[in-house]
């Protein structure tokens, strides 16, 4: 390569590089965008709120500290939801649902001459897992959360106070009531926040609650595979 064709490569790669340079510099001048000397807005952003709230679980409520207070004649009332599914009474017969006297402590799925479902037989093991404060506090709250594959279609008793009550009625129509639970000094602590949180609430839930009793009865909780479907839940049948 002679000498000549060497100038017109080197000519032509210091062309475009000039070429590039410039545009640059007309880029810079054209669209260039100086940062203002006040920011006009600004937002706080803490720094530890968001990592703490992701980590942290909803307290669930649990009506055992409740108990040695709940008052059976207001459980009584909410029972009333449930008679269209359930007798009470010492003897009672069974409806949709299975007759619940002396259900505290009494086997899962083990009343007998009741037809239950599937998925309450082996949820009980065969009759080892009993109708304990805590289960019949699960199952009231949230059939199908504790029972998968249940066909009780009621939706729960979310409210805790009711549950307790409810529980507390039931616990009294037995020959002799179950002993009441131990409470740990944290489950009392739940408690307490519990109660000054749904005090404010009383007067204004007196309404709603009077229209509740007066309502036709919901649906049963425990279901059974035999007889009608279970279409109609009430709270009150968290037992077998």
């Amino acid at each position: 390569m002679d000498s000549f064709e060497l100038n017109k490569i080197i000519g032509a790669l210091l062309g475009v590089v000039f070429v590039i340079f410039s545009v640059s510099i007309m880029s810079d001048a054209l669209f260039h965008s100086p940062a203002p000397a006040t920011p006009g807005y600004a937002i706080a952003v803490p720094e530890d709120d968001g990592a703490e709230g992701a980590g942290e679980e909803p307290v669930e409520e649990s009506v055992l500290p409740l108990l040695a207070e709940a008052d059976p004649s207001a459980g009584e009332s909410i029972f009333k939801r449930c008679q269209a599914c359930h007798t009470v009474e010492e003897g009672g017969p069974n409806k949709v649902g299975p007759n619940l006297w002396n259900v505290v402590n009494r086997p899962i799925a083990g009343h007998e001459g009741f037809s239950y479902s599937a998925a309450l037989q082996e949820f009980s093991q065969g009759g080892e897992v009993v109708w304990d404060y805590e289960h019949l506090d699960h199952f009231l709250k949230d059939p199908k959360g504790l029972v998968p594959g249940t066909a009780m279609s009621y939706a729960g008793l979310k409210n805790v106070e009711d549950r307790a009550n409810l529980i507390a009625y039931l616990r009294n129509q037995a020959t002799e009531p179950a002993p009441l639970p131990e409470v740990s000094g944290e489950d009392e602590t739940a408690a307490e926040g519990a109660e000054s949180e749904a005090a404010p609430a009383e007067e204004a839930s007196e309404p709603a609650e009077k229209a509740a009793e007066e309502a036709p009865a919901p649906e049963e909780i425990e279901e059974g595979d035999g007889g009608a479907p279970d279409t109609t839940a009430s709270p009150a049948s968290s037992a077998n």
